[in-house]
């Protein structure tokens, strides 16, 4: 049984995952950390985290596993080869990152085999909504789980902010969503800003001339202006990410063709910039490539 107030175990220590185990302490969450890079691991300690010897000595150590990982992939091997084995029951699994919601529904199916419950729980809001506790969360998995640890979600995102979203693979579902509404409109602003600048207008005029009054001029304005900065290359489309949408979509037999047809113009590119700690192709690069 998980007991009261329970022992929190966080596997990876990144971008995300340190501020978010700095606000479980702060919340006065007793909190096991570990990160394969030692010295993300020791930055963690000084705000309270106690750190474990390997990924077996935190789950053997915690009533709740929450994982911040960098990818899909990774998730799946951690929670698959090295939590489940050991995983004793009761215990919570949370997952925090971005995961294909095929293979979440999977994972939590393995784990309920043993009695172990797990939450698909993807955030949105970066850097600075993990340091902030500010974090949009969308979870999957049984509602009365969900409940129960509400309280330590609370400790990383804003209450207004979590939402229960379905069953398992239903966090993922709705941040899928909200990756693809940022990605997909930052791909029709450099397309459009594109139009002008291969065409032979100054990204800097364009910016000026479109200007920023309204929400979506306000949007384009600031990719504006990252192009006229010469940042372009900056402005991601979430391209990593998009093939886990589009195994969604065929899994549920429908289609997605804007985010197809990025993904397709983009994969051939050259990995020129980082994504999520990944190289990956730069749109922008790729619109304008023949202009350079």
């Amino acid at each position: 049984m998980i007991s009261s107030p329970p022992t929190l175990g966080l596997i990876g220590l990144g971008e995300m995952g340190a501020p978010i185990s700095q606000n479980l302490c702060r919340a006065g969450y007793k909190t096991v950390g570990f990160d394969l890079d030692p010295d993300r691991l020791s930055s963690c300690t000084v705000h309270g985290v106690i750190p474990a010897n390997s990924i077996a000595d935190l789950v053997n150590r915690s009533d709740i596993v929450l994982t911040s990982l960098p990818s899909s992939e990774s998730f799946v091997s951690v929670a698959e080869y090295e939590i489940l084995p050991i995983a004793g029951s009761r215990q919570v699994l949370i997952d925090l990152g971005t995961v294909t919601p095929s293979e979440t529904r999977r994972i939590s199916a393995l784990f309920s085999a043993r009695e172990v419950d797990a939450l698909d729980v993807p955030v949105s809001g970066g850097a600075y909504g993990a340091e902030h506790a500010s974090l949009f969360m969308f979870a999957g998995g049984k509602q009365h789980v969900f409940e129960r640890v509400r309280p330590i979600l609370a400790a990383i995102g804003g209450p207004d902010r979590i939402i229960y979203c379905g069953p398992s693979g239903s966090g993922q579902i709705v941040k899928g969503v909200n990756q693809l509404m940022m990605g997909l409109a930052s791909a029709a602003y450099l397309e459009a800003l594109s139009f002008g600048v291969n065409a032979g207008v100054d990204a800097a005029v364009i910016q000026q001339a479109i200007g920023s009054t309204g929400r979506w001029r306000a949007d384009f304005h600031a990719v504006a202006e990252k192009i006229a900065d010469g940042c372009g290359n900056e402005v991601g489309v979430k391209f990593r990410e998009l093939p886990y949408f589009l195994d969604a979509a065929r899994e549920y037999g429908f289609s997605l063709p804007i985010t197809q047809v990025v993904y397709n113009f983009c994969a051939p590119g050259e990995r020129v910039v980082t994504d999520d700690h990944r190289p990956a192709p730069s749109f922008w690069r790729e619109l304008t490539k023949q202009q350079e």
